[in-house]
């Protein structure tokens, strides 16, 4: 694949074998880049759940080719990877100071310093999410919009707070255990895909359930335990005024407080997906929802997709004023909300 052409043929192993690896060392610790494309390009960076990287939380959007087209066509891609999630990763030294929410904000601004990166559109998932639209606070100048997919914007709520604490008992006793892994594809996919006593999991359930295998434990606590102690900031996202289109499944365990993210953000630059008989992982269970949503939201900064992927409608109205029935629920399985950004009042 060409990194400068301006048509992307998309191969999937070329997507994911041919990105090179960066270890950034911030004053916070290391950290995983992987990049992706034509460093020329407007940079789109990347920031997973829990216990996972860029291989088991959005290899799904990425196999979707027309996903796949449409954001390395547009973009150059920065998988950062929490510390010690990287694939391969050595069990970081207890003598390590566990790093806060606040320090995996802050080693993000380092990695766009090391790459000289002026600003970056994000992409997070549930805690992710959480420390990029912490990063957005902190370093306005420096983002130019955020994807958000089930994102956590609430200090953990006392059912949240007691799941946690299972998880770190496990993660400190037994480790990567089977128990652990139910507790983790819990917090990420829907009943729908987990199977039960008589559906076996589905095919993405294991290949994660596989992934999960190659943490290291203490590395996955540590993350566990940034996550935890995390404070709320709600208060802050009113000024929070780059655009943000948000998905989140209906089956998710973080649904209520996606949908309490939207409802404090500047309605004038956010918009909400919501997927239907999804979980959490919307990029892994149902990365094709996502993509007339983005394609719409990409739209508003003069980006489009490759012409060999043409299929999808095109309006002909300004991005910044969509009629949500040009999204096509109904054909998609999607409940939606408008996407508004800068819509100026008619004089």
């Amino acid at each position: 694949m060409a990194e400068s052409s301006d048509s992307v043929s998309v191969d999937m192993e070329t997507i994911y074998l041919g990105g090179k690896e960066h270890i950034v060392r911030t004053g916070r610790g290391s950290v995983s880049v992987i990049v992706y494309g034509d460093q020329d390009k407007p940079a789109l960076l990347s920031y997973p759940d829990l216990a996972l990287n860029h291989m088991s939380c959005f290899q799904g959007l990425f196999f979707c080719p027309e996903a796949a087209s449409l954001l390395l066509h547009n973009f150059c891609i920065y998988h950062v990877s929490p510390p010690g999630h990287e694939l391969g990763a050595a069990a970081i030294s207890p003598s390590e100071p566990v790093p806060s929410v606040d320090d995996l904000a802050d080693q993000i601004i380092e990695v766009l310093n090391y790459f000289r990166i002026g600003a970056v559109m994000g992409m997070g998932v549930m805690a992710g999410a959480y420390v990029l639209t912490l990063f957005a606070m902190k370093y306005r100048e420096r983002v130019l919009g955020l994807i958000l997919i089930s994102p956590l914007c609430k200090a953990p709520s006392w059912s949240e707070w007691l799941y946690n604490k299972v998880m770190s008992n496990l993660l400190y006793y037994y480790g990567m255990c089977g128990l652990l892994k139910d507790c983790l594809l819990h917090r990420y996919f829907s009943k729908e895909v987990r199977g039960n006593a008589e559906v076996p999991e589905s095919d993405i359930v294991q290949a994660c359930r596989r992934l999960l295998d190659e943490r290291q434990s203490v590395n996955v606590l540590r993350f566990l335990h940034a996550i935890d102690r995390r404070p709320d900031i709600t208060g802050g996202l009113k000024r929070l005024k780059c655009r943000t289109l948000i998905f989140v499944g209906d089956n998710s365990p973080f649904h209520a407080e996606a949908l309490h993210m939207t409802a404090k953000l500047d309605r004038r630059y956010s918009a909400l997906v919501e997927v239907q008989a999804c979980g959490s992982m919307v990029t892994e269970e149902q990365p094709h929802a996502m993509l007339i949503p983005m394609e719409y939201f990409l739209m508003g900064y003069g980006l489009h997709r490759p012409s060999q992927f043409s299929g999808s409608p095109r309006s002909p109205l300004s991005p910044s004023c969509i009629a949500p029935e040009l999204l096509s629920p109904e054909s998609m399985g999607l409940k939606l909300k408008p996407i508004k950004t800068r819509v100026r009042p008619v004089s």
